[in-house]
């Protein structure tokens, strides 16, 4: 049931900005969580699952003058511990007018780090749980015991309906240092109320049989502390800018080369770039209005024991943002930096600042063009340079590391670095079952898939676009191809919502081109970018299941919607143990129309990952994402005027 209301509070935001995208402050988010304490009197009982800037309309961003006046508003999402359903809403920051109200009964909120902390303890402390380590011969080492919560998803179980619940994995340590992922306790799961910290059940797979698997003992570790053999260190490698960077920061804008762009960050998503534009020719054209990583999941692929539950969406169940490390100079970022940091509400409220939260600099990127002319015997040849713009968070046993790049040529890349350590369990060693790899004596890890989806909110020179699907098709052998060589490009205009969820065809060399039909290059043909799908991945999860419900967007590679405020997760807006009635699929039954008109795609892309012992005890950083290329957007090579340089500062080695 939703219930709408408005209410007012006076006061003022006391905090200074200077444009209508600019991220919330701390001065904002106090300001923020003042006014929902006093319209809320839920006293010590109140949390705070998200306060964001609600981002104005399209058009009062595109049409803001500097200097002018900003009305500040905060979106908030909040809970009452102990009692299911979300509030969510919006204030004026200025006036204090609670501009409107929402209460979803049946949405659970995400799980703050804040919760997770405390569960451990309580799951140590209970009687069920020590007595499965007794009979495990485990008990004595109970303090060295750690505790995993994870999201379950909706599978139905009545104890967990009406509640906000948690699914406990258990590893180990054998000293305060040990990689506990190198240590499972098989079978042993403990089941949570997040809200009242209650205990609800301990499971334990192996009690009626006695037949337990041993817990692997082999240290594996990573951490300097532990490791005593390294090898020689390299010569060192610098990255130097004695001029400084050549790049300019003006609070949030970002200006490069020709391109320009706000920074944004908020505690779901992460890392977001808005009103992104190259300028060319003396103009300034829009690419993308807004680009973020709004949704990812990562289906594991065994039945066995309870790990068929981990299906779990680490940005809408736990946050990227939230989650985001601070970054350390000289070792997840090098050369000449700039850092900007974060403010995001804790669970209470109270703002608290990620320092270093997104880095930008400056990258060589190897050749950017080269010819060589044989007759005069006259070289050319101009190096590339790229910006990078990141973030890494880690949620768990994983680190996601998102790096956006703006090439000199006009090109926008997009790369998840996948790293941290595989989620482990134990087998008998030389028996791993058949859903996994054995990476250790007696240490799995289960084949699983990580799928990221983009919302790529485009403006290719302006609002109205159309996503073109291409695909190359050979000739049969006969008139029209008598020598058997002849293939030829097709192009479909994709009309309307359902026409346009399309999959990756390695067998046609798909790709999709976003045009804007109302711009021509000088040839006469629809100014364009074109999305590369580099990293497509088949999902295997029945998209029926329990947990293929609530991640129908991996199904398809590509989606496309008209714009939509209200639309913003491709899984919808609270997926914490969710049914899957929400989000891509649901919005495009209506079928509406796409053609020439304001459009977002949303691509789904990522890893599939059947676990190497290469992976362990620290996955070296695994690669996915996807590229948008110029496709006609310019007349032509739009870094023919690069600048012949020699760089001074290399040498004969």
């Amino acid at each position: 049931m939703d219930i709408e209301t408005s209410h007012t509070k006076p006061g003022g935001t006391g905090a200074s900005f200077s444009h209508p995208l600019d991220r919330l402050s701390a001065t904002e988010l106090t300001r923020a969580a003042q006014l929902i304490r006093e319209c809320f009197s839920w006293g010590d009982d109140l949390r705070v699952e998200t306060i964001d800037l609600d981002e104005p309309s399209k058009e009062v961003v595109r049409a803001y003058v500097e200097g002018a006046p900003i009305q500040r508003v905060a979106c908030f999402n909040i809970y009452r511990r102990g009692v299911m359903g979300v509030v969510s809403g919006k204030f004026d920051l200025e006036s204090g007018a609670l501009l409107w109200q929402v209460f979803r009964e049946d949405a659970r909120a995400m799980v703050a780090i804040e919760e997770v902390l405390q569960i451990e303890s309580k799951v140590k402390a209970d009687p069920r749980f020590r007595e499965a380590l007794r009979r495990r011969g485990l008990l004595d080492e109970v303090d060295f015991m750690c505790i995993d919560p994870w999201t379950v998803g909706d599978f139905g179980h009545v104890i967990e309906q009406g509640r906000r619940v948690l699914n406990c994995f258990v590893w180990m340590r054998t000293f305060p240092l040990d990689n506990y992922y190198a240590h499972p306790v098989e079978g042993l799961h403990a089941l949570i109320d997040v809200s009242t910290l209650e205990v609800l059940k301990v499971e334990d797979h192996f009690e009626e049989t006695g037949d337990y698997i041993p817990v692997p003992r082999t240290p594996l570790n990573y951490d300097a502390e532990v490791l005593s053999d390294f090898r020689p260190p390299s010569a060192p490698l610098d990255v130097v800018q004695p001029e400084g960077p050549g790049f300019s920061v003006q609070g949030n804008k970002v200006s490069w080369e020709n391109w320009d762009f706000r920074i944004g960050f908020n505690g779901r998503e992460g890392l977001v770039l808005h009103t992104v534009g190259y300028t060319h020719d003396g103009r300034r054209r829009p690419i993308l209005y807004r680009a973020s990583i709004a949704e990812m999941v990562v289906p594991y692929g065994t039945p066995e024991r309870s790990h068929y539950r981990k299906n779990v969406f680490d940005s809408g169940e736990i946050g990227f943002g939230r989650m985001a490390n601070s970054l350390a100079l000289g070792c997840d970022c090098l050369g000449a930096i700039h850092y900007f940091d974060a403010e995001l509400p804790d669970v209470f409220g109270s703002p608290r600042t990620i320092k270093n939260c997104v880095c930008l600099h400056e990258e060589d990127a190897g050749l950017s063009w080269k010819h060589t002319d044989v007759r005069t015997q006259r070289v050319d040849v101009r190096r590339a340079r790229r910006l990078v713009i990141s973030s890494i968070s880690t949620i768990g046993n994983y680190e996601y590391a998102s790096y956006w790049y703006l090439h000199q040529d006009g090109r926008i890349e997009y790369e998840m670095k996948a790293t941290g350590i595989i989620n482990t369990s134990a087998c008998r060693p030389g028996e791993p079952g058949r859903f996994g790899t054995e990476v250790a004596p007696g240490v799995v890890g289960h084949i699983h898939q990580h799928v990221f989806c983009a919302r790529l909110d485009m403006e290719i020179d302006g609002p109205n676009n159309t996503v073109v699907e291409c695909d190359t098709r050979a000739l049969p052998v006969g008139p029209d191809n008598p020598h058997g060589n002849a293939f030829l490009m097709e192009e479909r205009p994709l009309r309307s919502e359902l026409e346009a969820q399309r999959d990756f065809d390695f067998g046609k060399m798909r790709y999709w081109r976003i045009i804007n039909p109302g711009e021509k290059n000088w040839v006469g043909q629809p100014t364009g970018y074109k999305l590369e799908a580099g990293s497509s991945v088949q999902p295997f999860t029945h998209p029926d299941s329990p947990s293929g419900r609530r991640g129908r967007f991996i199904q398809h590679q590509l989606w496309v919607t008209p714009f939509d405020v209200d639309e913003r997760f491709p899984a919808g807006e609270f997926v914490n143990q969710s049914k899957g009635e929400e989000g891509l699929p649901s919005w495009t039954r209506a079928n509406r129309r796409l053609e020439n008109t304001d459009i977002v795609v949303w691509h789904s892309f990522g890893l599939h990952h059947l676990p190497r012992p290469e992976d362990h005890p620290v996955q070296p950083c695994v690669v996915c994402g996807f590229k948008l290329m110029p496709s006609g957007f310019f007349d032509q090579n739009p870094v023919i005027d690069l600048p012949p340089t020699t760089n001074a500062r290399s040498c004969c080695a």
